[in-house]
């Protein structure tokens, strides 16, 4: 049956990732709200889904000053149509002024690639980031791409079958956010449902 199967996956996955990337992630983000930085999270398809969720996440749970270009459709079609959409979202932290104190959040399936035209745009954003200083996170699947040659710690979600990489990572991409705003060094406000007798 295809949900036993697809579950089992999950499972490989589960047991595969490494937690120590999870760690660093975590510690950085500490520092990151201790320093009163901001995060900017990007991604493409899933990932800006992701993205605008994980905003809300970071800024109501965590406590961390936290935005994404997808979330204002208006500039991010404007700059598409005018500029082109390689450019989008490095155009976009250019105006949000991105400095060493910041850090960029990538999630994407394929971690862009330069060379082949992938993901051009979180490529340009990723060479923005590295040019500011700025540090750079992500949770991306298949070997990572470029997000994990440049990323100070990167969660690559572990491929189990290559029918399904799409997916899988999309799928932990949102557990690994839930789990960063969980820990208790992160998390400062409850959830409801949680704090609910």
């Amino acid at each position: 049956m295809f949900a036993t199967r697809y579950l089992q996956e999950a499972k490989q996955i589960l047991d595969q990732i490494d937690t120590s990337q999870v760690e660093k992630m975590t510690v950085l983000l500490a520092e990151l709200r201790q320093q009163g930085g901001r995060l900017f999270l990007i991604g493409v398809g899933g990932g800006a889904g992701h993205a605008s969720h994980a905003v809300n996440d970071f800024r109501k749970i965590a406590g961390i000053e936290s935005y994404s270009p997808s979330d204002n459709v208006s500039e991010l079609t404007a700059r598409t149509n005018d500029e082109g959409w390689e450019t989008t979202y490095a155009a976009w932290l250019k105006v949000s002024r991105i400095t060493s104190k910041d850090m960029l959040f990538v999630f994407s399936v394929g971690g862009g690639d330069a060379e082949k035209n992938i993901s051009a745009n979180i490529v340009n954003a990723l060479k923005l980031a590295k040019e500011t200083g700025s540090r750079i996170i992500g949770v991306v699947g298949r070997d990572g791409g470029y997000t994990a040659k440049v990323a100070d710690a990167c969660v690559i979600v572990p491929t189990v079958n290559k029918d399904y990489i799409t997916p899988h990572t999309e799928s932990f991409q949102a557990l690994i956010w839930h789990l960063l705003v969980s820990d208790p060094r992160l998390q400062q406000m409850s959830n409801k449902w949680e704090s609910q007798k």
